[in-house]
């Protein structure tokens, strides 16, 4: 009797969830691209396999470190910390302070910025790293923009597509990149913004663009924003990777100090930027980061505060707390500060070096390689093909992404000859 009333019950749970709820007719989702390389680069048993997927840094020897200041903050969290408790909503007011003035006012280096954060114009919330943060703001300009309109450059990182399509934007393309000339495109750049809707939303790379690693010139940014205050764009900045341009956090932030004069001479009347610590701190897996908008004014700013709590509160109430904790030790303290900005600007120049002794082994017979000095940040965007990427990965277990984005980071001393002997063999037969 028992055996038969478990059959029923079985029988009828499969009717629940097959035909009542469909979750027989859910079709399985595809990899993400990133992450299905590292995937197939841990199943691969060649000694010689090298990961040139994932953006994440890793020393000399192949192997992911923690920061010398950030294991000294933890240190001092670890003696000094009393509690656990939750965070607000957006984030402790002390964080939210360290990083209006470290991205804003520039440590008192930017006048702009700093009667912005007096004027109460800048509102801040801490985010679940740059991805969290590019989740709420798409979020809220889906709910409070006029425009559904956003212009992303082509190629941009995958990710965001996902991100805006998702929240109800509607993301379509600006020209950003000639990959037949592996250098920005920027006639093409301006061509297609001036052709696109007055009022739309646009993103803007601040440094280290990802994929091409090219950016643009201060010139540059100044001929762009100025079709962006014509036009009336809202311009929405993503800066992962801060630091990584030049090794100095402070100048790789142009973009953002031309936004804070253009909104000072009420040319542009807002912006918001999305910002992370992962790349920069080395806080991968902390998840902090941070979303700042430039509001009209402090009455603006009350509003959208508002707004962005509520949002916060139902998609994950209030951010984690250890991240935070490890930037404000390290902001508030001006050894551990100093030595993290000594931290951060090894890391760039080991990548820099890396990056140099690649392009010294390529053979430059077939092809110009010149564009991978141009490059800045963790990636280089070589130029090659699917073909030769998949090319690569089948015959010699290197892994990078099908567009020909290799993260520099994953290259080293051990493997540098490896890697240009097979790019070489590739290109060359």
């Amino acid at each position: 009797m028992l055996a038969r009333t478990s059959k029923i019950s079985v029988r009828r749970f499969s009717v629940l969830n097959g035909s009542v709820h469909g979750w027989n007719k859910i079709p399985v989702a595809p990899p993400d691209k990133i992450l299905g390389i590292s995937e197939a680069y841990t199943k691969d048993s060649n000694d010689k396999k090298i990961n040139l997927g994932v953006g994440a840094y890793r020393d000399n020897s192949g192997k992911p470190i923690i920061f010398p200041a950030v294991k000294k903050a933890e240190e001092k969290l670890f003696a000094s910390e009393t509690e656990k408790e939750y965070t607000a909503i957006v984030g402790s007011k002390k964080y939210q302070q360290y990083v209006k003035d470290f991205i804003f006012n520039n440590s008192g280096k930017d006048a702009n910025g700093a009667k912005l954060i007096a004027d109460n114009r800048i509102v801040t919330a801490q985010t679940i790293s740059g991805t969290g943060s590019l989740n709420v703001i798409a979020e809220f300009l889906a709910r409070f923009s006029a425009s559904k309109k956003l212009l992303v450059p082509q190629p941009t990182w995958a990710n965001h597509i996902s991100v805006f399509t998702a929240a109800g934007l509607e993301a379509s393309y600006y020209t950003y990149y000639d990959t037949s000339a592996n250098g920005v495109d920027f006639a093409g750049l301006k061509q297609s913004l001036e052709s696109a809707e007055d009022e739309s939303l646009v993103l803007l790379h601040a440094c280290c663009h990802n994929p091409t690693g090219m950016d643009l010139t201060p010139e540059q940014w100044d001929e762009v924003l100025e079709i962006v205050q014509r036009k009336r764009f809202f311009p929405l900045v993503d800066m992962a990777y801060q630091g990584f341009a030049s090794g100095d956090p402070y100048k790789d932030i142009g973009l953002i100090r031309n936004l804070n004069e253009r909104v000072a001479a009420n040319k542009i009347s807002s912006y918001a930027l999305c910002q992370s610590f992962a790349k920069n701190m080395g806080l991968y897996g902390e998840r902090t980061g941070s979303l700042s908008i430039v509001t009209e004014s402090a009455e603006h700013s009350v509003a959208i505060e508002s707004q962005l709590k509520k949002l916060i509160r139902s998609m994950y109430s209030s951010p984690p707390i250890h991240g935070s904790k490890i930037v404000e030790t390290i902001f508030g303290n001006p050894e551990l500060y100093k030595e993290w900005l000594s931290n951060l600007n090894s890391v760039v120049s080991r990548l820099n070096t890396v990056r140099q002794k690649l392009y010294e082994k390529l053979d430059k017979t077939n092809y110009n390689w010149d564009h991978l000095l141009s490059q800045r940040g963790m990636f280089i965007y070589t130029g090659l093909s699917a073909e030769q990427v998949i090319e690569l990965r089948e015959k010699y277990s290197i892994y990078a992404t099908e567009n020909g984005r290799f993260s520099i980071s994953g290259v080293n001393d051990n493997n540098v000859d490896y890697l240009a002997d097979a790019i070489n063999k590739v290109v060359n037969k």
